[in-house]
């Protein structure tokens, strides 16, 4: 059970923090790499946006 808590509080971590890391790309940066600001939380959570 503590291994599933450690590993659910991992993915939810990596998942701020990849947030956070991309929010604070400006918006041409985000551009760059073919992305909008709004597509940021579908592309955290590992959706296709093509």
């Amino acid at each position: 059970m503590f291994d599933r808590i450690s590993r659910a509080f991992h993915n939810w971590r990596v998942t701020v923090e990849t947030t956070e890391e991309l929010s604070r790309l400006s918006d041409g940066q985000l551009r760059d790499i073919g992305l909008t600001r709004e597509q940021i939380p579908e592309v955290v959570r590992g959706r296709n946006i093509a």
